[in-house]
């Protein structure tokens, strides 16, 4: 019984994903949720990096993760450009680089075993790059936003707390006890997607009368969304075209999605303005169709 609620967690995660921002636009009391986005976005980080051993660092080619990196440091300048270009307001242009700044998506690792990646290589990379998080994303942020009043103090207390520590913890826990953490293996990912679903339905509540009240700055933030999505799969895939296929997938996919759920949970938890959240929750769903469709793909093409 739990072996099939977990599988409809994670087969269905797209379709969980657009629920939760429909629940949230139609409940605005959900917002309640955000109150506890801290140790919501623990638990979604811990859950999923207990699937994570330190065996994963030992396959991987330093130069192939070069690339993902050098991707992954130009997407917060692509956020901001593209936030800029379409004229949104500070709030929201925050919002943007945040989200460019961010880890890469927690599931890349699975939709790169699905598209025939390299997964050591994308499992990696999110690892590495959820440590230097903690000194990249306020650094890219004071420096992306400047005249913007941008707390970077509690962005760095919510990385370190809520991303940085469950990290270690989780990947302690699987050297020191791997048989046993091993065991449960089958249901961490359905935790982290239920703690991104939670999470998305809150913030997105969070922003209901946004919404409501202008529905052309939706249309816009969508067209940032699209645009930032294609231009982070365009990056990594450029940047990869020289290593592996497999190594190029995952370069493109670990690139292309970012973490709409930690962005959220951040700007909501570092005190920043709600709307500054939309850009990842209207992320969120069109990262997750673009991933599904890019993934179908890459499998066909293999």
């Amino acid at each position: 019984m739990l072996g099939t609620l977990t599988d409809a967690v994670e087969d269905y995660l797209l379709l969980w994903v657009v629920l939760a921002a429909a629940v949230g636009l139609a409940v605005p009391s959900l917002a309640v949720v955000t109150r506890w986005s801290t140790p919501i976005l623990a638990v979604m980080i811990g859950s999923v990096s207990l699937t994570l051993s330190i065996a994963e660092f030992r396959r991987v080619d330093a130069r192939s993760l070069g690339v993902v990196l050098a991707g992954h440091v130009t997407m917060p300048f692509l956020a901001a450009g593209t936030a800029r270009v379409l004229g949104l307001s500070p709030a929201l242009t925050v919002g943007f680089v945040v989200l460019g700044a961010v880890t890469p998506e927690l599931v890349t690792p699975v939709v790169t075993e699905l598209a025939g990646g390299e997964t050591a290589l994308s499992t990696t990379a999110l690892i590495v790059i959820g440590g230097g998080s903690v000194a990249f994303v306020p650094a890219v942020v004071a420096a992306l936003v400047g005249g913007i009043d941008v707390p970077t103090r509690p962005i760095v207390e919510q990385l370190v707390v809520a991303v940085v520590v469950p990290m270690a913890v989780a990947v302690g826990a699987r050297a020191w006890k791997p048989d046993r953490v091993a065991a449960y293996d089958d249901y961490y990912a359905a935790m982290s997607a239920l703690m991104v679903v939670l999470i998305l339905a809150g913030v997105t509540a969070a922003n209901a009368g946004v919404v409501r009240s202008n529905l052309p700055v939706l249309a816009t933030v969508a067209a940032g969304a699209v645009t930032l999505n294609a231009l982070g799969y365009g990056v990594g895939y450029v940047l990869g075209r020289w290593e592996t296929r497999p190594a190029r997938i995952a370069s493109t996919l670990s690139v292309g999605m970012r973490d709409f759920a930690v962005a959220a949970a951040l700007v909501v938890a570092a005190g920043l303005p709600t709307a500054a959240a939309l850009p990842a929750v209207v992320f969120g769903v069109v990262e997750m169709t673009t991933s599904t469709g890019l993934a179908t793909w890459f499998g066909r093409e293999d």
